[in-house]
């Protein structure tokens, strides 16, 4: 890949992330039942272990767009919570350079508070600093399209739809400069004006020498802003390699 310098900035080695699910019927308890589960170290019923990544391994590197495809369930978004340091990794482990931001963690965002503050409070809560804060807030508000139909940055966020809302926290997250910046479906959100912008913002990240993960269902979010591609299927990795050949792949697979 061209201009991409050899530094790596996340790598899996073997990683394995299991969560348990707890069932429904029995479990629906009364607390003074629950509590003496906790006291007398009983074991819960009906609760079974999902094993959602299984020994999954690569590097990525800085100025990389990697974009993680497959099927529901195959593991993408639990991926890119273990590589945020959201889940736990039971075996094997994951390295990240700085702190990983997944979109909309960062963002502390507060649904009874404006709009505009919560651009602050997010912009705050990333490490910029009260300058820097008032020198980006306009762009941020402008970049999420929130005013196009309204002064909706005044109005509290609880007023906001959920595409508004996504557009605000893709916003507030991609105003920094990231060492990760990995984004969970984001570019979904708004209309073709703001998937553009959107696109192009996470070009720019990756040029400043950044290291984008983008999980997307459009594929042409992925061919348009991602130049390496990793395939998930039920936990593991089926290719990981250039955009184009590793979406030939997918599908391929897809229509069998």
């Amino acid at each position: 890949m061209a201009d991409i310098e050899h530094v790596p900035t996340v790598i899996a080695d073997n990683a394995h992330v299991i969560y348990k699910v707890r069932g429904g019927g029995k479990n629906n308890q009364s607390p003074l039942a629950s509590l003496k589960k906790i006291v007398t170290r009983q074991k819960e019923a009906n609760v079974r272990e999902v094993h959602a990544v299984k020994g999954v391994s690569f590097v990525a590197y800085k100025g990389e767009a990697i974009g993680l495809i497959g099927s529901n369930g195959s593991g993408k978004s639990t991926l890119l919570r273990a590589v945020a340091g959201l889940l736990p990794v039971a075996r094997g482990a994951i390295y990240a350079a700085g702190q990983p931001s997944l979109l909309g963690v960062n963002a502390a965002l507060m649904n009874d508070l404006p709009g505009d503050q919560n651009v602050e409070l997010g912009c705050l809560a990333m490490g910029m600093s009260p300058a820097d804060v008032k020198e980006k807030k306009q762009g941020i508000i402008d970049f999420s399209g929130i005013n196009e139909r309204g002064d909706f940055s005044s109005l509290p966020m609880r007023t906001y739809s959920s595409g508004m809302a996504a557009r605000l926290r893709f916003s507030i997250s991609a105003a920094k400069l990231h060492d990760v910046l990995l984004i969970d479906e984001a570019l979904a959100t708004g209309d073709a004006k703001f998937r553009k912008r959107s696109e192009a913002r996470v070009r720019e990240l990756r040029e400043q020498a950044g290291t984008v993960f983008l999980v997307s269902h459009s594929e042409q979010s992925i061919r348009d802003t991602c130049e390496r591609c990793i395939w998930l299927e039920s936990g593991l990795i089926r290719a990981d390699g250039p955009t184009d050949e590793v979406m030939k792949e997918y599908d391929a697979f897809n229509k069998r």
